[in-house]
Parts: C-alpha cells; structure tokens; sequence
C-alpha cells in the first residue's frame, strides 16, 4: 500500500514515464498531424493554461516582472552567450570525432532560442517568476529571429536565412500573449470561479506537460531518428545532451544563488533559460539549411535534446513545487 500510495502521490512523474514508453508503441497516435492531433489539442491546451494563469495574475505582477531587468539579462545572457560559448569551446572537438553534419547539429542546438510554453508551464509548475518567465521566453524567440541565422552564420559560415519578424511576433502574441489578456480582461468575471476550482486548474498545466511529452516522444519515433542511425552514434549524442542540459541547469540553479536571485526568479532563469525550442527549431532549419541531404542529422541534436530537457526540467519543476515560497533553495 505504500508504494501504491507514493505513486498516487507522484503521478505526474509515472504520468510522464507512461507517455514515454506508451509513444513507443503507439507513434501514429501522438505525432503532429496523427490521429489524435495531439499538436493541434496541446496549442489549444497551452492557450487555456496561459489564460488561466492570466486570470489569476494581478497587472501589478506583469508589470514587475517586466521591470525585472536583472533576470531578463541572466536569461538571455544564458540562451545567446553561455550556449554559444559552449560550441567556441567544444566545435572542434565535435568536428574531429563526429559526422561533420551531426557537429553541426550540435552547433544549431546551441544557438536556438527559448521555448514558450513548457519553460512557462514548468515555471508554473514550480512557483516561479510567472511573468518574468512569460516575458523573457517571448524575448527569447523574437531575438532568436535574428540570432540564431547570424550565429549560425559565424560559426558554420552559411548565410542566414530572411526571416518574417511580423509573422513570428504574430504567431508568439496568438499562442501566448493573446489568451493571457483575455485573461486579464476576464480576471474580475471568472477569478472567484478559478479559486473554488482551485485544485483543478493548478493540475491543468501538468497535464498538458504530459500531452507533450507523450507527442514529442511520438514525433521523435515516427522521424525515425531511434532507427536511422547506429546505437551507438544515438547514445553519445543522447548522453551529450544530457550533460549540457545538467551542466546548464545547475549551472543557472548555481549563479541565480550567487546573484541573489528570490526562489521565483531562479526558478524562472532555469527553465526559461536552459530550454531550446523544437517548434520553432524544425521550421528555422528548413529554411536554413534547405534541401540539404544531411537535414535529418543536423536535427538530431534538437530531436533528443527536447524530450530529454522536458522530462528532467518536469522532474525538477515537480521538486521546486514542493518547496515553501520563503525557501531560496532545493532541498
């Protein structure tokens, strides 16, 4: 009875091991443009939970969070400069002991922006700077329309692609902006509603969390990418991404300490600043690498690189929600 009680008590963790091995076998069900149209259910999920969390956000809270000049920079500093450095640091290195086009992969990895909505979902999640995270992971993808093609450029000495910065600050507003004003709109209807339900609505973003990572897996499996290469090629490449991502995060966790950071903000600079974004990381290198052969290695990186930071940031995120709001660390 009381390992069935803990995994009652965990059930978000078991939910998301189940998504995991269920993806496995059934791929067609969960990949973007399958049967159950997890891609269009979980845009329609995201929009609902950032409408709540506008509900239950005060105008003085956004406007904090968007004064918060010192996260911002930490966060951006980590998405555009740590990362970067990493590839000055270890390019060679990958260059001499990998496939040219799988380094280079690693390189795109590298220089891709933030994540919206699961580095805002986990920072909710986990009691933190919600709109700090909110500002800075829509700042994140609006500078990498520019970033990303010219570090690209730098480090691989390829042109940069023309990117729509109208279409892409379009897209960012209707997914994330666009529910949360409505939200705020709403606020003095529906915020008693939101706090008798309040046990729902705060289980709502992890479910959401699940469908994602159930139709990342689903997506990552139908590419083919567990087939396409060797397994020994896919475990260093799946082990370097594991080890930049825990080098990132508690690299992010360390500094925020150093600098002060409250529980809120350091929650907020780790998930919005460790995560690299698949959505937005497929389209930009179709448009800048084109037709190239080797399209589907250079992807790789990003394809393992994403299930692999939503499952550990989920771990962490469910750990930093058990931590009293005056704690400034993990236990």
């Amino acid at each position: 009875m009381s390992v069935i009680s803990k995994l009652k008590k965990e059930w978000f963790l078991v939910g998301m091991v189940v998504a995991t091995v269920l993806a496995v076998f059934t791929p067609d069900l969960g990949k973007s443009g399958g049967v159950l149209h997890l891609d269009t259910i979980t845009v329609f999920g995201i929009a609902l939970v950032f409408f709540l969390h506008g509900l239950g956000l005060s105008p003085k809270a956004i406007m904090e969070g968007v004064s918060n000049w010192k996260l911002h920079l930490y966060v951006q500093g980590a998405t555009f400069v740590a990362y970067p450095i990493l590839w000055l640091v270890f390019g060679h290195t990958f260059l001499t002991y990998m496939p040219a086009a799988l380094a280079f992969g690693f390189c795109y990895l590298f220089v891709l922006p933030s994540t919206i909505s699961s580095s805002v979902a986990m920072t909710a999640i986990g009691k933190g700077n919600l709109p700090g995270a909110i500002f800075n992971a829509s700042l994140s993808s609006i500078i990498g329309v520019f970033i990303t093609p010219l570090l690209i450029q730098l480090f691989m000495g390829m042109e940069g692609a023309e990117m729509d910065l109208l279409d892409s600050v379009l897209s960012i507003s209707k997914m994330l902006l666009l529910p949360m004003v409505l939200g705020q709109l709403m606020r003095p209807v529906l915020l008693e509603w939101t706090q008798k339900h309040k046990s729902v609505v705060n289980k709502l973003d992890k479910y959401v969390i699940l469908l994602i990572v159930y139709s990342a897996f689903c997506d990552s499996i139908d590419h083919g990418i567990w087939s396409d290469f060797s397994p020994a090629l896919l475990a260093v490449s799946a082990l370097i991404c594991l080890v930049v991502l825990m080098v990132m995060v508690h690299g992010i966790q360390w500094g925020a300490r150093k600098v002060g950071f409250s529980h809120q903000d350091e929650v907020a600079a780790v998930f919005c600043g460790t995560k690299k974004t698949l959505a937005a990381g497929i389209p930009m290198a179709k448009v800048i690498f084109g037709h190239d052969p080797n399209l589907g290695m250079i992807l790789l990186p990003i394809m393992l690189y994403h299930p692999i930071q939503i499952f550990y940031c989920a771990v962490l995120a469910n750990k930093y929600a058990k931590v009293p709001l005056e704690a400034g660390e993990v236990k």
